[in-house]
């Protein structure tokens, strides 16, 4: 049976060229980089080099560069590190209610310690409006967060917009740019951008390592205490390999990025085409022209995802129902709900990411069985006969 991975936003496999850099770490590169010994000096130019790819990655200074476990972390290290930090400030924030749950449930958990969160509404679309953001903001706000991509739709932000809003009112910005990095150009100090989180295993690296970006200056109170490493901004041995292949990662996906990103999206609307021809009562969610160029979120009315992703896999197809952080829920997506679009047809959403592994002949694999699957599936549903 032929096997299709259409899930890239979940997680992506590592690539080649980093498995093959990262093997020495198993084996004779052993070394803490904090010891003073040749063990520790042989391994900390790999971290020094890797801070260096990383932060070029999104046009920052190495400096500005924390290494931490993943995206969530680095999510809660920015909104609870600026929150507690400026809390003589003020203890007002806001969000949008399409972010991802390392932010909501950040915020939520703040909430429940004095803090105040406005959570802006979207448009039918996904998009936040710049001037929403900016009547949020009251004197005692102390932080803006806003994703760059959102996670399930593919839908891209007006960052820079919102930056500038932030910036005018002198309040932080952060923003969670996971999804955004390794697709489009990033650059933070454009985005106006004080605070970034990434995760490694979005752009072909392990799991359990990412990043902050905390602009040059900027002082956020700690999430982790202990040791001095990360330049005391993040106590704990460093993750070595995984703080290696997240350099090596951002090294080779800057070389492939423009050619990759022209592939995959020609892919994704060859993809879409198809499908629009050949399955009826076919809803797109998000903007159809600011997105990711790999993401789409596809509702097919009158069948439920869950049957579909099943259906969908046991022809080898891999796809997801959403966020891989909202496995297991049987609730409608939080996204398309803010989005205004009725609890059914959330609830009969896809979400298909594709990305470097991708070819022409998993489009016509797909766009053979997928409304084979819908046809069948509709077939046994008496929402869909009824009509």
């Amino acid at each position: 049976m032929r096997r299709v991975y259409f899930d890239y936003n979940a997680t992506t496999p590592i690539h080649p060229e980093v498995a093959s850099f990262v093997k020495g770490f198993f084996h004779e590169l052993f070394g803490n980089p904090s010891s003073p010994h040749w063990a520790g000096r042989e391994t900390r130019p790999y971290v020094d080099e890797a801070r260096e790819r990383v932060a070029a990655m999104i046009k920052a200074k190495p400096e500005e560069i924390v290494f931490t476990s993943g995206g969530t972390e680095a999510d809660n290290q920015a909104i609870k590190g600026a929150a507690y930090a400026f809390r003589g400030k003020g203890n007002h924030i806001i969000t949008t209610k399409i972010e991802h749950p390392a932010v909501l449930n950040t915020c939520a958990y703040l909430e429940g310690k004095g803090f105040s969160v406005t959570y802006v509404d979207v448009d039918r679309s996904g998009m936040v409006d710049p001037g929403d953001v900016k009547k949020a903001i009251r004197k005692e706000t102390i932080l803006v967060s806003v994703m760059q991509a959102n996670n399930e739709t593919g839908t891209l932000l007006p960052l820079r917009e919102i930056g500038a809003v932030a910036r005018e009112a002198g309040v932080l910005f952060h923003s969670d740019l996971v999804q955004a990095m390794g697709k489009i150009d990033i650059d933070v100090n454009e985005l106006n951008v004080d605070l970034g989180s990434f995760s490694a295993h979005k752009v072909y690296g392990p799991k359990g390592i990412g990043a902050l970006y905390m602009r040059e200056g900027l002082d956020i109170d700690n999430l982790i205490h202990g040791g001095h490493q990360e330049m005391g901004r993040r106590a704990g041995t460093e993750n070595t390999l995984g703080i290696a292949a997240f350099g090596k990662a951002c090294e080779v996906i800057m070389g492939e990025m423009a050619e990759e990103t022209a592939r995959i999206e020609f892919l994704r609307q060859r993809l879409l085409r198809g499908l629009e021809a050949s399955v009826g009562d076919l809803r797109v969610n998000g903007d159809r022209e600011r997105r990711l160029p790999n993401t789409l979120n596809l509702s097919f009315e009158f069948v439920e995802s869950e049957s579909l992703l099943i259906g969908l896999d046991l022809a080898g197809i891999a796809v997801s129902s959403g966020s891989a952080c909202s496995s297991g829920s049987t609730e409608p997506s939080h996204v398309l709900l803010a989005m205004g679009i009725a609890p059914e047809v959330c609830q009969s959403a896809l979400r298909i990411s594709l990305g470097r592994g991708n070819t022409e002949e998993d489009i016509d694999y797909a766009l053979e069985v997928i409304p084979r699957v819908v046809g069948r599936l509709r077939e046994m549903s008496p929402f869909y006969l009824k009509r």
